[in-house]
């Protein structure tokens, strides 16, 4: 039977952790950090992740701004209140609640947020620092889950790990991270040839494709690690389950992360990480 690694109470560690200092910080700066989430559109997942960042921040104790637009906004417009955001000195944090209808363009919107407040990490100098080991802000996902693999007790270096998803926002990072970590990894998709002669040979198998159930257990090396960043709803539940296939590849691994209740927990306090560092940052400047 795999280690089941929860991320729920590692994030409520964290945002302990965080809430202790805020006050101090207050104290000190003469504010809280605070973070501001853009939605756009009534996309029920988008909703109900906003929602939980909103209440994320309340409890560390920052202030926390949400700005809900309809789903016709111009892009222009949106790109008008992320220049009154970066602008704004009581602002740290800026997040666009991703995805964007599709009449906007997502990557103009996130090289439009400051380098300074992308508490996601998705700008592209961050990215490039991210890649060139320069100072940056870590996307939360990748972040959260070197965490949880720490915290697990889990081996890194010397280890080979397979990444499947190539996202600039999950997978190209997590790869990166693992690099850093000493792993030898392998980036794969959906659709590599002999995807399991690939994922076979890891140690350590992350899937991040938003397939429902894509690995199953001929994909898994017995005794592997595996990280499902996937969240999908189950059509026939319409419950939250992730890329991988958990009643059949649980028996299998030493390791794995549930849906709902693994990765996402640590992203959201991934997040509250990055706010404060953005925060502590521009204080820094003054």
């Amino acid at each position: 039977m795999a280690k089941v690694i929860s991320g729920k109470d590692l994030a409520k560690k964290i945002k302990e952790d965080i809430a202790a200092k805020v006050p101090e910080l207050t104290a000190k700066y003469g504010r809280a950090p605070h973070l501001a989430v853009i939605l756009v559109g009534e996309d029920p997942a988008s909703q109900s992740y906003v929602k939980s960042k909103g209440k994320d921040a309340e409890q560390v104790g920052y202030r926390s701004t949400t700005i809900r637009l309809p789903e016709d906004t111009p892009e222009s417009k949106l790109l008008e209140i992320i220049d009154e955001l970066n602008k704004d000195e009581q602002t740290d944090g800026i997040l666009v609640q991703l995805p964007v209808p599709a009449h906007i363009d997502e990557d103009r919107i996130i090289e439009a947020i400051a380098k300074e407040k992308d508490v996601d990490g998705f700008h592209p100098a961050n990215v490039a620092a991210l890649w060139q080991k320069r100072d940056c802000v870590y996307p939360c996902t990748p972040k959260g889950v070197i965490r949880m693999l720490d915290e697990a007790g889990v081996e890194i270096a010397g280890k080979r790990a397979v990444v499947i998803g190539r996202s600039n926002i999950v997978g190209l990072p997590m790869a990166k991270m693992l690099l850093d970590r000493n792993a030898t990894v392998t980036i794969a998709h959906s659709r590599t040839a002999n995807l399991a002669e690939v994922t076979r040979e890891a140690d350590i198998l992350v899937a991040a494709v938003g397939r429902l159930r894509m690995v199953k257990a001929d994909l898994v090396k017995p005794g592997a690690v595996v990280i499902d960043v996937g969240v999908n709803r189950d059509p026939e539940t319409g419950k939250l389950a992730g890329d991988v296939d958990y009643q059949e590849v649980e028996p299998i691994a030493s390791v794995i992360t549930p849906v709902p209740g693994g990765v996402g927990p640590m992203t959201r306090a991934c997040l509250m990480e990055n706010t404060l560092e953005c925060y502590l940052n521009s204080q820094d400047k003054k």
